[in-house]
C-alpha cells in the first residue's frame, strides 16, 4: 500500500522534522533514499520509497544497507543538502507532496517528495523552483535539470480517507515501519524471498544444465589418442564395407575388432580426417573443459551460499540488496576469454571487441558447431554463441548475440543493421589477410534492432551496468 494524505501529516506531525540537520544520505536502490538527520538528544532515520505500490515515508529502525555502487542522485544530495537543516516540513494540502525546506550557508533548497503512485518522483529545486535534478528524470513533464517545479497545495479530495489501523504496538511510525518490513507490497521479506527463490531456481537450473553438458563433452575428450587411433584403423582398412554406417576392422592398437561409426555418404578418407580432427580437439579441449567445470562447481556452491544466507536474513533492504547485488554481478560460469563474456539462460555467448580479441577466440575458445554473428558491412565485434549439444540456439539468445554484435560495431548509431551468422566450421581465414578476417560461407542474414531494456539486461550481466539507456 501507498501512503494517503493523512496518514502523511500523521508521519509528519510524529516526527516533528523543523530544526533537524542532514547528517547522512543512503540510497540503497534506485527508487529508496534514507537521510539520517540529528535534533539535539534525537537521531532520526527517515525513510522515503517510491516505489510502485509503497510510495511512503517514515522513520525507520531497520540497518539499512549501502548500495554496491553510489547512485546519481545520492552523490547530487551529498553535495548539495549535507549538513542543511530542516526549516520546515510539511504537505501540500492533500496533495501527497512533502516540501522539505532547507537551509545551508551556500543558499536555500527544497526537497520535493511526491509520493503517487505511480508517479513518483523526489526533485530538489532551488529557492526560485529551478530543478537541479531529480531521483527520476521525467523529459516529458520537465522535471530533468534546468526545468521549474513548484507544485501548489489542494484542496483535500471529495473522497474520504482515514488513517489506518495496523497492528503491533508504538508511534504511526513504528507500525508502519514494521508492517512494510513484513507485509508491505513488493518491498516487503516476503515478497522479496519469493522474488529470490525464483531467481535462484532458474540460476541453478541454468548451471545444472551447462554442466551436464560440459559432463558429457569431458567424457568426449577423456581419450584423445583414441579417436588417432580410428582415423589409423580406418586409413588402414579402407576396403572394408560401411555396414549400416559403421566400419568393422581389426584392432592394432588394442586388439580384437572394432566398430568404427562413419558418415555413409563421405568416403573412408574423409572420416578418417573427421577422426584426426576429434583427437585435435580433445587434446586441446580436455584441459579447457576442465578448467570451466572447475569455475562452474565454484560458482555452483557460492549461489547456494548466497541462496542460504538471503534466506536466513530477517531485514528486507539487506535481502533486496544481496538479490541486487547479486543479480549484477557478472556472469561467473563464464570463463576468462577474450573480450567479453555473459551467460544468458544457459548459453555462453562470447564477445571480441578487436582484431587481436576476435583472433583469440577463433585460435582457441569456440568450435566448429558455435555459431558466429557479425555486422554485414560495417566493421565491429565478432560475438560467438557456445554450442550446446542437442540444443538449438532460441531465437531470443540469437536477438541476444545479435543486438552485442550490432551495438560493438560501427552500426551502432544506425540503431538497426543486418548481420551474418553461420557456424564457425563455415569460416575461413582470408589469405594473407588482417589478423582475424574471415569469410564467411553458408551464412544467413538477421535484422536486428537495437531495444533498450535487452541492451540494458545485456550490459548488466556483462558487467557494464551503468546510466546508459
Amino acid at each position: 500500500m501507498s501512503l494517503n494524505w493523512k496518514e502523511i501529516d500523521l508521519v509528519l506531525a510524529e516526527l516533528q522534522l523543523p530544526g533537524a540537520q542532514i547528517q547522512k544520505i543512503v540510497q540503497p536502490s534506485y527508487d529508496t533514499l534514507l537521510l539520517s538527520l540529528y535534533k539535539p538528544g534525537r537521531p532520526i532515520e527517515l525513510l522515503v520509497c517510491i516505489a510502485h505500490g509503497a510510495c511512503r515515508l517514515h522513520e525507520t529502525w531497520q540497518r539499512i544497507p549501502k548500495a554496491e555502487k553510489p547512485q546519481r542522485f545520492m552523490e547530487l544530495l551529498r553535495a548539495q543538502v549535507k549538513g542543511a537543516r530542516i526549516v520546515s516540513a510539511e504537505q501540500l494540502g492533500a496533495e501527497r507532496i512533502v516540501r522539505l525546506q532547507l537551509n545551508r550557508e551556500d543558499g536555500d533548497r527544497i526537497l520535493y517528495l511526491r509520493l503517487w503512485s505511480g508517479a513518483s518522483n523526489i526533485i530538489l529545486v532551488r529557492a526560485d523552483g529551478g530543478i537541479m535534478d531529480a531521483l527520476a528524470r521525467k523529459p516529458k513533464r520537465g522535471e530533468v535539470s534546468g526545468g521549474h517545479y513548484a507544485p501548489l497545495a489542494a484542496e483535500p479530495p471529495a473522497r474520504e480517507f482515514a488513517v489506518r489501523e495496523l497492528a503491533g504496538e508504538g508511534s504511526f511510525n513504528q507500525r508502519l515501519d514494521a508492517y512494510y518490513a513484513e507485509h508491505g507490497s513488493e518491498l516487503s521479506r516476503q515478497a522479496l524471498l519469493t522474488k529470490a527463490r525464483t531467481w535462484f531456481a532458474a540460476r541453478k537450473v541454468a548451471m545444472e544444465t551447462r554442466l551436464d553438458a560440459l559432463e558429457r563433452v569431458a567424457a568426449s575428450y577423456a581419450d584423445p589418442a583414441r579417436f588417432r587411433e580410428l582415423g589409423d584403423i580406418l586409413m588402414a582398412s579402407q576396403a572394408q564395407p560401411v555396414q549400416n554406417s559403421a566400419v568393422r576392422a581389426d584392432d592394432f592398437y588394442r586388439g580384437g575388432t572394432v566398430l568404427i561409426r562413419v558418415d555413409a555418404t563421405r568416403s573412408i578418407i574423409d572420416n578418417a580426417k573427421d577422426y584426426y580432427d576429434k583427437a585435435r580437439k580433445a587434446r586441446s579441449g580436455v584441459d579447457e573443459t576442465a578448467l570451466e567445470l572447475s569455475e562452474l562447481r565454484q560458482a555452483m556452491a557460492r549461489l547456494a551460499e548466497d541462496e542460504a544466507l538471503v534466506e536466513s536474513e530477517e531485514n528486507p533492504y539487506r535481502i533486496r540488496a544481496l538479490l541486487a547485488k547479486r543479480r549484477s554481478t557478472p556472469s561467473e560460469a563464464a570463463r576468462r576469454y577474450p573480450g567479453l563474456s555473459l551467460d544468458r539462460k544457459g548459453w555462453l555467448i562470447l564477445i571480441g571487441r578487436s582484431a587481436a580479441e576476435n583472433d583469440g577466440l577463433l585460435r582457441r575458445h569456440v568450435r566448429g558447431n558455435d555459431t558466429w554473428l557479425h555486422a554485414r558491412d560495417w566493421p565491429g565485434a565478432y560475438v560467438f554463441i557456445k554450442n550446446r549439444p542437442g540444443k538449438s540456439i532460441p531465437l531470443d539468445i540469437l536477438l541476444d548475440a545479435g543486438t552485442l554484435a550490432l551495438y560493438y560495431s560501427k552500426a551502432r548509431a544506425s540503431g538497426a543493421a543486418d548481420l551474418y551468422y553461420t557456424q564457425v566450421k563455415y569460416l575461413r581465414r582470408a589469405k594473407n589477410g588482417p589478423k582475424g578476417l574471415v569469410i564467411p560461407t553458408q551464412e544467413k542474414n538477421l535484422r536486428v534492432s537495437l531495444e533498450n531494456d535487452r541492451l540494458r539486461e545485456l550490459r548488466r550481466l556483462i558487467g557494464k551496468d551503468d546510466d546508459q539507456p
